[in-house]
């Protein structure tokens, strides 16, 4: 089943340094544009991370040090990066809890102001997990009948990702080839910022998401324990968690 696109969608992978969202950095980026027409565009860029890759994280991805050494950084590919997802929804493979937010870091490093808050996101992982609980090799392997060849080389991820989705738009029913509808079935928390540290409660206000305070709404522990603010801005906090904190504080400033 093709997808049903009111915006063109980039399904996109990331290869990196590591799983830290607020200090690692990318290796590798890889993104399929699907316009809606369906017609696809496929960029795939080695980034130079300004910083050793771990041999563990090579082991994985095999890009090491020496293969990335002449490459771009992030902040030279950033502004290209942005225009070409400009006006698109995003979708990848555990997407939500780590590309997304990875990415928004980088671009908020390069000062780059892409606003992604706009944007519909799919996470093909969730949905799988919703539904299946495996891997993406194993998804591809249940959903397409095809092996997964280089595993963790971002565009054969990548495209694996995309044609998961489309069948698994054929397999279900009761999936609705919306963007809006997988977007929202792709989430688990309707997330303040990408990481999942700061997400709505029911009644729409910012919650935490962790810590002694997981649960309480931001403005009162910002009200009753004003400390918590500049631990959280001196502490290993993706950027775009402090952003978004800050938000709220002058919000509630401004109030």
């Amino acid at each position: 089943m093709e997808l049903n696109l009111k915006n063109p969608i980039v399904f996109f992978d990331l290869e990196t340094t590591g799983i830290n969202i607020a200090t690692d950095r990318i290796v590798e980026v890889s993104i399929l544009k699907v316009n809606i027409d369906g017609s696809e565009e496929v960029r795939t860029h080695r980034v130079n991370p300004e910083m050793p890759i771990p041999r563990q994280s090579s082991e994985i991805h095999g890009i090491y040090d020496e293969d990335v050494k002449d490459c771009p950084t992030f902040k030279g590919i950033a502004r290209e990066l942005a225009r070409f997802i400009e006006g698109c929804d995003l979708g990848g493979y555990n997407s939500n809890k780590f590309d997304v937010p990875l990415l928004a870091e980088e671009f908020i490093r390069a000062e780059v102001d892409l606003d992604m808050q706009k944007r519909r996101f799919i996470d093909v992982q969730t949905i799988f997990h919703k539904m299946e609980k495996r891997t993406l090799e194993a998804a591809y392997k249940f959903y397409c009948n095809k092996d997964l060849k280089d595993a963790h080389s971002a565009e054969a991820d990548t495209r694996a990702t995309f044609e998961v989705l489309k069948a698994q738009l054929d397999r279900y029913k009761e999936l609705e080839n919306d963007v809006v509808f997988l977007s929202k079935f792709s989430t688990f928390n309707r997330n303040a910022d990408f990481a999942g540290r700061i997400i709505f409660n029911d009644k729409d206000e910012e919650v935490f998401n962790f810590g002694k305070y997981k649960g309480v709404r931001v403005t009162d522990v910002l009200e009753k324990d004003p400390g918590y603010y500049g631990w959280m801005m001196n502490g290993d906090f993706p950027l775009y968690t402090k952003k978004v904190l800050t938000n709220i504080k002058l919000r509630q400033f401004n109030s």
